[in-house]
């Protein structure tokens, strides 16, 4: 089985990083870190070259099997991310939250509320501390 988070190099992306390799430790479970999105020049959410070192220094020190994998193939992060969980056998997907607006929430979505509510296995939502 495979511990599947969902990272961005914010707060939140952090505190689900740390949560997934929490949990993937315990259970003695594959991890699996995906960073994605559409790409265009636009997009927060990939992270750079120095960003994804970083995560990959740490994964190589944990005492279970882990990888990171960065996807910019113009599909949606959710279709990504929803994609894997269901070609991967994930027992948990671990995503960050961050507080928004009401309006924010109104004229952006919510991503995680549509993973919430799509995604065929657990979700555990983290927010930054």
């Amino acid at each position: 089985m495979t511990i599947l988070v969902a990272y961005v190099a914010r707060p939140e992306g952090q505190a689900a990083l740390d949560k997934g390799i929490e949990i993937a430790t315990r259970r003695n479970e594959r991890l699996l870190i995906v960073n994605a999105g559409p790409g265009g020049g636009q997009d927060e959410a990939i992270v750079n070259g120095y960003e994804v070192e970083r995560v990959e220094e740490r994964l190589a020190k944990l005492p279970v099997q882990a990888e990171f994998k960065q996807f910019v193939r113009g599909n949606s992060t959710i279709d990504e991310i929803i994609g894997l969980v269901e070609s991967q056998q994930v027992s948990v997907l671990v995503i960050g939250l961050r507080k928004r607006t009401a309006v924010g929430k109104l004229l952006l979505g919510s991503m995680a509320q549509e993973i919430l509510m799509t995604a065929p296995c657990p979700v555990l939502a983290v927010k930054a501390s």
